[in-house]
């Protein structure tokens, strides 16, 4: 398919509440060898969301830096909303429609993806970018919410085991416009079904998460799935990082700035190695807010944007894989966002 040019234009992010320390966990774990796994060592602080807090409330308040930049009228213009949940509030319908009566949006174009998990905001510039290929459509707004940390982390079994204090809560988004302001060099998504299988959410017994009755839902490891997850994470990043540099013509190693998902700090040393690049030029915020799932790409960005570290012109990869391995994605921007 050719492609019109479509840019990302401007990112923004919110974080709820104070950061939580990790002494919030350690009062609570409990001695066990998944503890000692580098799949699992914990952030110095995270966020987690309130409880009466939902997914669209926290795309709400990362909105409103754009609408201060951009103007009251932005809302208007957006014409595809795409938004991705870690745990939608509502199981029957997602968050893009009450979103979009929140912000006085009427896009002809709502969708409300959740495969892409860790890649869903790579996922949502593809799906925005082909959408704008075949309509009318000139302004896409992707919304990454991650919401799971403080509502299923810190459940009373849960908040014991060694996977407890790694996640965070947070929601970045992104502004696209079919326009050549900061352009987006290319974008590779892949599908690995042969994985999907081995992400595993349950209450550890026979209920469904739906039923009433005993136990917690949570994802659940075994050592053998994580063995399994670390190989194919430090593998699918780089494999898609590399293919888009390759589409683009530039070597790894030549990436001005480099943008993953968050999930530990031996997957983010591998990563930029991989690439051969200094660390400096890989951006890590994984002790300020945990793994942020979706939502550590946009608000990665965010902060790098606002930092003034990102010069305009510049090339900025992007890529993360979802999952156990079941999706990965990349994408490249020549960079020229609003701060």
């Amino acid at each position: 398919m050719n492609f019109p040019q479509v840019s990302l234009v401007d990112v923004a992010s919110y974080l709820p509440g104070d950061p939580v320390p990790t002494d919030y966990f350690t009062q609570y774990s409990r001695s066990e060898r998944m503890a000692k796994n580098v799949m699992f060592r914990s952030p110095t602080g995270r966020h987690h969301i309130a409880r009466d807090e939902t997914a669209v409330d926290m795309a709400e308040q990362a909105y409103a830096p754009l609408r201060e930049r951009h103007g009251d009228g932005l809302a208007s213009e957006i014409d595809i909303l795409i938004t991705h949940t870690q745990l939608p509030d509502n199981p029957v319908m997602g968050a893009g429609p009450e979103l979009a009566r929140r912000l006085g949006a009427k896009p002809a174009h709502v969708l409300d993806v959740h495969n892409g998990g860790c890649a869903a905001f790579v996922h949502m510039m593809a799906l925005a970018r082909m959408i704008m290929a075949t309509s009318d459509a000139r302004t896409a707004l992707i919304v990454a919410a991650q919401n799971c940390a403080g509502p299923v982390f810190t459940q009373p079994d849960i908040r014991k085991l060694a996977q407890a204090p790694v996640p965070g809560d947070g929601c970045g988004i992104g502004l696209l416009r079919k326009d050549d302001s900061a352009p987006i060099l290319d974008i590779e998504c892949r599908t690995y079904p042969e994985f999907a299988g081995d992400m595993d959410f349950s209450t550890n017994g026979p209920r469904k998460y739906w039923e009433p009755g005993e136990g917690q839902g949570c994802v659940t490891f075994t050592e053998s799935k994580i063995t399994k997850v670390f190989a194919r994470g430090n593998r699918l990043v780089p494999e898609v990082a590399m293919a888009v540099c390759d589409h683009i013509g530039v070597k790894g190693r030549d990436i001005d700035t480099f943008v993953t998902n968050q999930p530990n700090r031996l997957f983010l040393r591998n990563w930029h190695d991989a690439l051969e690049l200094p660390a400096e030029r890989h951006p890590d915020t994984f002790d300020e807010c945990g793994n942020l799932f979706a939502a550590g790409i946009p608000v990665t960005l965010d902060v790098e944007n606002r930092a003034g570290r990102l010069r305009n012109g510049s090339v900025v990869l992007m890529s993360a894989f979802a999952h156990a391995g079941d999706f990965a994605g990349a994408a490249a921007v020549r960079w020229g966002a609003a701060r």
